[in-house]
């Protein structure tokens, strides 16, 4: 990996009622596109932080803000014990998905006007993330959306009139909170869409790019973040 610099900064929320932190990692040299990095249930951990950092390895300007700060500041959850999962569905749960998306545009606010930013900004977002990927393309200005296994975009589908700007959604097959119906509304809504696209990955489950994680799968996860990555080249650097 090349040379990266990280750090913390803090970002003002929009509805001024505090501020929240966001992990930052920054390229070697240079300035570059910026990538809003969309957390899963288990908060600002070490994989959202390493995804961070091999993005800053490519060129970007990559940030994951702490979404979870309204409840609890600072949630640096693995998915490997029991208690770590009972906590991540409890904040889930008692997490505010408007206010959550109002937290991503502050922080496609902040980095569009970081020194280090070119001024274009996407988003990728995994799981939780992967719903407020969606939102993001629906709610905010960001330039280019990736949804990973996102969950409950099949209750949202009534605001894809509103996407302008590109969105790929990564849909794992066999994922265990999106079944079969879900992902059939998804497609249904989306697959005539001039702005979305859609790629299947029929035997895996959810989470299947999440590396040391339960369900990861090195060929799908490699398949979805090359095409990842090859839209974010397209859409944020060309």
């Amino acid at each position: 990996m090349s040379q990266i610099t990280t750090e913390t900064v803090t970002i003002a929320a929009k509805d001024g009622s505090g501020d929240f932190s966001a992990y930052l990692s920054k390229p070697e040299s240079g300035n570059g596109p910026a990538i809003v990095v969309i957390q899963e249930i288990f908060g600002v951990n070490a994989g959202l932080r390493t995804m961070c950092d091999r993005w800053a390895a490519a060129g970007y300007v990559a940030i994951c803000p702490d979404l979870f700060w309204r409840q609890e500041p600072g949630v640096d959850l693995t998915d490997q014990t029991e208690e770590e999962w009972q906590k991540a569905f409890a904040l889930y749960n008692g997490f505010d998905v408007d206010k959550g998306i109002e937290d991503i545009a502050a922080t496609i606010d902040f980095i569009r006007g970081h020194g280090r930013s070119t001024g274009k900004v996407g988003a990728v977002g995994y799981c939780l993330g992967g719903l407020l990927a969606y939102l993001t393309a629906t709610r905010t200005d960001a330039d280019a959306n990736v949804s990973y296994y996102g969950v409950g975009i099949q209750d949202k589908l009534d605001e894809a009139a509103k996407i302008t700007r590109p969105l790929m959604l990564h849909i794992a097959g066999k994922d265990e909170f999106v079944d079969a119906a879900a992902q059939a509304a998804i497609h249904d809504g989306l697959d005539g869409h001039a702005q979305s696209t859609l790629y299947d990955y029929p035997e895996a489950d959810h989470a299947f790019s999440r590396i040391n994680g339960q369900h990861y799968r090195e060929d799908d996860a490699t398949r979805a973040n090359e095409r990842t990555a090859a839209f974010f080249a397209d859409h944020l650097k060309g």
